[in-house]
C-alpha cells in the first residue's frame, strides 16, 4: 500500500482548452438532438461516438500504446461531468474507465470496438442490469468460478440480451451468457476490486455533475421569475431553499474529488480509499434527495413538465445513485469503517489520505 501523504497541491489543472472542447462537442449535439429508440430508451448515438473517437475521446484514459490518448482520470471525470451537465447519454465511462481499462491491465488486446462490463461476482445477481450492453459491440465479461475471478471479451452478438433501462433510459439489460464453455482468462480479486471502486466513483460524478446543473437552473428560475412584483430570489424561504441545495451539491462535489485525488495520486492503493469513495457516495446520494426536492419546489408547476428540462437533470441524479451500490449500502459502509477505526482512529481515517 502507497504510504506517502498527499501534498495539498499535488493535483494538476485540467488544461482549459481541453475542458471548453469537451463541453463543446456534448453542447453542440444537445443542439442537435440525442438519439432515443421505442419509450424513451436510449440508443448509441453512432455519429457521436464517432465524433468522441475522432477527437480522442473515447479512449481518453488508455494508454497510447494500444489506441489510447493517454490522458488520466481528471479529464476523463471532465468528459463525465460535461455529457452529465449537457443531458446527454453515452457509455464513455463504461467503455474507456471501465472495460477498456479493464482488458489492458489484464494484457488482452483491444481494437475499436465499443464495449461494457459485466461483472458476476460472488454476491451478484445473476440477472443484474448491465449498462448498455444491448448497444455495444463487445461485453467484458467478469465471472466467479468458485476457485478465482476470469474475464472473457464477448462479442454481444452471442449472448441473450433481454433489454431494460433505468430512470432516465439509459440502457440497463440483462444479460445470460453460457460461461461454462467460455475459458477466458483468470484475474486477480484485486484487479476485480479496483473495477468495484472505478465503477462506483465514475457514477458518484455524474450524480455531482447533475445535481450542479439542477441547482444552476433552479437559480436561473428564481432570478428571473417575478411574483408579487419582485424576483423569487428575494423571498428568503426560496433563498433558504437554494442555499440548502447549493450546499448539499457543494459537499457531494468535495467528498467525491477526494476521494478521486487520493485514488489517483495512490494509483488507486490507499488504504482510505474504500471509506473515501463510501463517503463520497453516501454524500452524493443524500444530496441528491435535498437537491431534487428544494429544485421541484423552487420552480413549482413548471419543474414537474417533460418541456422543462429540470427532469433530466433531477431523475439522473436518482437514478445514478443506486447504481453500482445503493445509498443504504454506502451509509453502511461508512459506519463500518467509523466504528472499526473507534474513537482513538476516526480523525486519522477522516484526515489520512494515505
Amino acid at each position: 500500500m502507497t504510504t506517502t501523504p498527499l501534498a495539498t497541491n499535488a493535483v494538476p489543472a485540467v488544461d482549459p482548452d481541453l475542458v471548453a472542447m469537451m463541453d463543446a462537442v456534448f453542447a453542440d449535439h444537445q443542439r442537435s438532438g440525442p438519439s432515443h429508440g421505442t419509450g424513451g430508451r436510449a440508443c448509441l448515438d453512432r455519429a457521436l461516438w464517432h465524433r468522441l473517437e475522432s477527437l480522442g475521446l473515447a479512449r481518453l484514459t488508455g494508454s497510447e500504446q494500444s489506441g489510447g490518448s493517454g490522458a488520466g482520470w481528471h479529464e476523463a471525470a471532465v468528459l463525465l461531468t460535461a455529457a452529465a451537465r449537457h443531458g446527454i447519454r453515452t457509455p464513455v465511462g463504461e467503455h474507456d474507465l471501465l472495460a477498456c481499462w479493464l482488458l489492458e491491465a489484464a494484457g488482452q488486446p483491444l481494437d475499436d470496438a465499443v464495449r461494457t462490463v459485466h461483472l458476476r461476482g460472488r454476491d451478484a445477481e445473476h440477472d443484474a442490469p448491465v449498462a448498455w450492453a444491448a448497444e455495444v459491440d463487445r461485453i467484458v465479461v467478469v465471472w466467479w468460478t468458485g476457485d478465482e475471478y476470469r474475464l472473457a471479451d464477448v462479442e454481444r452478438a452471442t449472448m441473450s440480451v433481454t433489454e431494460g433501462a433505468n430512470l432516465i433510459g439509459e440502457p440497463r439489460d440483462t444479460v445470460r451468457a453460457e460461461l461454462a464453455a467460455t475459458a477466458g482468462v483468470p484475474v486477480s480479486e484485486a484487479l476485480v476490486g479496483r473495477l468495484m471502486r472505478r465503477a462506483a466513483l465514475i457514477r458518484s460524478i455524474q450524480v455531482c455533475a447533475a445535481l450542479e446543473r439542477a441547482v444552476e437552473l433552479s437559480i436561473e428560475h428564481v432570478t428571473a421569475r417575478v411574483q408579487f412584483g419582485r424576483p423569487l430570489a428575494k423571498f428568503q424561504a426560496i433563498q433558504n431553499l437554494i442555499s440548502d441545495a447549493a450546499a448539499e451539491a457543494a459537499l457531494a462535489r468535495a467528498a467525491t474529488e477526494a476521494a478521486l485525488d487520493v485514488a489517483v495520486a495512490t494509483e488507486w492503493d490507499s488504504v482510505n480509499l474504500d471509506f473515501l469513495i463510501a463517503t463520497a457516495r453516501s454524500c452524493a446520494g443524500h444530496a441528491a434527495s435535498v437537491v431534487t426536492r428544494n429544485a421541484h419546489q423552487v420552480h413549482g408547476a413548471i419543474g414537474t413538465t417533460r418541456e422543462h428540462r429540470l427532469h433530466e437533470f433531477t431523475r439522473a441524479a436518482l437514478a445514478w445513485r443506486s447504481e453500482y451500490g445503493s445509498v443504504r449500502h454506502w451509509d453502511e459502509q461508512v459506519a463500518a469503517a467509523a466504528t472499526a477505526a473507534g474513537p482513538e482512529g476516526l480523525w486519522a481515517l477522516i484526515a489520512d489520505s494515505r
